[in-house]
């Protein structure tokens, strides 16, 4: 009987993970999500009472305290009662996989105190393994540098080694990659991995109840610290001090740090230039976007294995059609495989995908339809300005926020990269990522530059959803 109440309540909660996560309007806002449900090691239901258990305390409180409501709603939606109650839990009886090795004091004499566990503050995805990842000319030197660092972590070759790139082009793999790896070679190895995010968020919680030392002994007490999105430390002077020092502490002891971010060190807005530095002691890898060969191989890598086996001709349009990123690919691989095993005798010819795989498709020609001379253009006329004053360095309101605003779309609509963006704005990269932040944040709080941003992008045929939010 038990049992049975698990499975439903496993499958309860996995429509309503899905369900929630279709609610959410960004790509990243959906990556973020999925990421955090991934802590979760198990679902029990007793009475109308789901207990939801983690790997760690950390996670247990992150996801009551930001996700409990929205998800507590989509389980009474697929569970169908409204006498629905949610509750999270760290739970105690697991074994930690991972243990961090007591220091030996200096003491010879002095008895050593047990080894102190430790448990990954995000668990690793077991999938993101080196092997997993198709290498070719736009990340053959972050893959190498990354084996680097797996094979003798903390060399100061590799040490920090910091990855940069645009949204789902495999920073992410490749960076839990050396985890696995040197998890796989040596099991008693505390590897930690999390988002900047989710440190500063628990930074901020050791303020607030008063356990700062605890938080800086689980931090400066493993062998390798694994740092996703690092761009996102921006939004906390304090937090930056801490990571410094968190940073100097691991680097001294020779433990390796890995980074990702979606641009170079130099180009990090809002990072204090001492930390910049440090970023770049080791060494600094980027991931571009993928040409049709490496695209085609991806295809071929992620096909293993399916049934029925997906023609190569089909991957073939995938990756001439998909350009944009990985994940983008992976969804429409995953549409054409689904559709196969629903109609076994579908014939899929080029026409047949172009219908059966439009929505991605679209997608790529809206990306690509207009140009940053034409938003450029477009955003001066909307605020009665020129072009040459969005260009110029001049700092008045009136110029700042067509500047930002025009700096937005083109970060959202078109699929150039920052630095080429940054160059036809005239600008630093560091500027224009400011500018995007800043455009994104008022967009929440501010009704007429929403309609501005509106009238724009309808103008060229475009549309608030439905594209890839590539804002930060």
């Amino acid at each position: 009987m038990k049992d049975m109440q698990d499975t439903r309540a496993k499958d309860a909660w996995q429509k309503a993970k899905d369900l929630y996560v279709s609610t959410l309007s960004t790509q990243e806002e959906k990556d973020q999500a999925r990421r955090h449900f991934s802590m979760v090691t198990s679902i029990t239901e007793k009475d109308g009472l789901y207990t939801i258990f983690t790997a760690n305390k950390f996670a247990a409180e992150m996801l009551r305290d930001n996700y409990s409501t929205k998800l507590k709603n989509a389980l009474v939606l697929s569970d169908g009662g409204e006498a629905i109650r949610l509750e999270f839990k760290f739970d105690e009886s697991l074994n930690p996989a991972i243990v961090v090795p007591h220091r030996k004091s200096k003491d010879a004499a002095a008895p050593e105190k047990p080894a102190a566990h430790f448990v990954s503050t995000m668990p690793l995805n077991e999938d993101y393994t080196f092997e997993e990842f198709v290498t070719g000319p736009s990340n053959s030197w972050a893959h190498a540098a990354a084996k680097g660092a797996a094979k003798e972590p903390g060399k100061k070759g590799y040490n920090p080694l910091f990855i940069h790139g645009g949204t789902g082009l495999g920073k992410t793999h490749i960076m839990q990659a050396i985890g696995n790896d040197i998890k796989r070679k040596n099991p008693s190895s505390s590897v930690c991995y999390l988002t900047a995010e989710r440190f500063l968020n628990e930074y901020v919680n050791a303020l607030t109840s008063s356990s700062i030392q605890q938080f800086r002994d689980r931090y400066r007490k493993i062998d390798v610290l694994l740092v996703d999105d690092i761009q996102f430390m921006s939004r906390g002077k304090d937090f930056q001090e801490e990571f410094f020092n968190t940073f100097n502490s691991l680097h001294n002891d020779g433990k390796q740090i890995v980074m990702t971010s979606d641009v170079a060190p130099k180009d990090l807005p809002g990072i204090e230039p001492r930390l910049i530095s440090r970023f770049e002691w080791g060494m600094v890898q980027e991931i571009e976007q993928p040409s049709y060969e490496t695209r085609l191989a991806i295809l071929k890598k992620k096909s293993e294995g399916m049934v029925p086996s997906v023609p190569e001709d089909t991957l073939k349009f995938i990756a001439q059609n998909i350009k944009s990123h990985v994940r983008a690919m992976e969804g429409a691989l995953g549409k054409v495989s689904v559709m196969m095993k629903l109609d076994s005798t579908i014939k899929l010819n080029n026409e047949i995908l172009s219908h059966l795989l439009k929505d991605f498709i679209e997608k790529e020609k809206k990306q690509k339809k207009v140009t940053i001379k034409e938003i450029q253009a477009a955003v001066a006329a909307k605020y009665s300005v020129t072009v040459e004053q969005i260009l110029s360095i001049e700092r008045t309101v009136s110029l700042v926020t067509p500047r930002q605003l025009a700096m937005y779309i083109a970060r959202k609509y078109t699929t150039k990269s920052l630095p080429e963006i940054a160059k036809e704005f005239e600008k630093s990269h560091a500027t224009v990522l400011h500018g995007v932040k800043t455009i994104a944040k008022r967009l929440d709080v501010e009704p007429e530059l929403k309609e501005n941003l509106i009238s724009i992008v309808t103008d060229f045929g475009l549309g608030l959803d439905g594209v890839e939010d590539k804002s930060v």
